[in-house]
């Protein structure tokens, strides 16, 4: 029960095409299981993929209709949950016998469909979903397309000794958030990025050092040539994009902050690692955030876990 393998999807998106990413999901997820690993965790939004053409066709302009087109195309291949996109991976996680992490941009269907989120899905070992985290602020230029999120997902899960739970790209910098986490009592931190060293190469330690807990953070890869064709303007997005757009960057630390997994640039394929509870408790000895080394009759936090939505119906 103490030891846990885990393995890190480094990997590239069929760029806003939702069943093709699917296809590289679930051969990652059946690779993992096939290697005999118990969590799988994939980088932020990476089905159907990060919106990466706002940085570089001018996303703030207003009524323009690239943006509104290139927006309509996201929306179409964006995830929607409760029509089943997701029950493939749910199927295999069972046959697997292991539990997801996976980035994807959701269609709020309980706020009308229309709108989008970045939202990192768990998937338990008999593939039940059981959390759906709606990132709780975009940032800055994501904010042109993704919708704020809410606190329904600030959830962690039993998985053997461990408890994990999981944050999306600049979340893991808002305290509070990481806070919640840890009152739940987080022992193993997944972050999930777009992908970049230079995200993960800091806060992956400073988490683990702070929560004395395992820090996966695991990012996604994106270059020009997986921009696909039927992309609309594509032209336009390419015109100013860099040849790398996201390097990867995923790692592992443990509990006292120190690398287990240093940074890996520019390498697709599973990242896979065993992860032992008893540092956990060995690191813990000494400090405990929500623990002993905390004071709730001076400090606490209030957390609001309900689903929010406009409609309160009542039949």
């Amino acid at each position: 029960m103490n030891l846990l393998k885990v393995a890190l999807a480094q990997i590239s998106p069929v760029w806003l095409n939702k069943a093709k990413t699917l296809d590289k999901v679930c051969a990652s997820v059946s690779e993992a299981g096939e290697k005999g690993c118990e969590l799988i965790v994939f980088g932020e939004g990476l089905l159907p993929g990060y919106p990466f053409w706002l940085s570089l066709t001018n996303g703030a302009e207003f009524n323009s209709s690239v943006q509104k087109e290139v927006h309509a195309h996201y929306v179409r291949n964006a995830v929607q949950i409760e029509a089943g996109d997701l029950d493939e991976v749910c199927k295999l996680a069972k046959e697997h016998k292991i539990a997801i992490y996976l980035g994807v941009i959701e269609r709020g269907k309980n706020r009308g469909g229309h709108s989008l989120y970045c939202s990192l899905v768990y998937i338990n070992e008999v593939g039940q979903i059981q959390s759906v985290h709606r990132k709780l602020q975009p940032t800055y230029e994501e904010r042109l397309t993704w919708s704020p999120g809410d606190g329904n997902g600030l959830q962690v899960h039993r998985l053997k000794a461990f408890a994990v739970g999981g944050l999306n790209c600049w979340e893991n910098w808002m305290p509070l958030a990481r806070t919640a986490l840890y009152g739940l009592g987080e022992n193993l931190h997944v972050a999930a990025w777009p992908g970049s060293d230079r995200n993960t190469m800091d806060i992956t330690r400073f988490i683990a050092k702070e929560s004395r807990s395992f820090v996966i953070s695991v990012s996604g890869l994106m270059g020009v040539a997986d921009f696909p064709a039927d992309t609309p303007h594509l032209e336009k997005i390419v015109e100013n994009a860099p040849d790398v757009l996201a390097n990867g960057g995923s790692c592992v630390a443990g509990p006292d902050g120190e690398w287990i997994v240093e940074p890996v640039i520019g390498k697709e394929g599973l990242i896979i690692q065993t992860l032992d509870f008893n540092r956990v408790l060995e690191e813990r000895q000494n400090f405990d955030v929500a623990g002993h080394y905390s004071r709730p009759d001076v400090t606490r936090l209030t957390v609001n876990r309900e689903r929010q939505s406009i409609l309160d119906i009542i039949d």
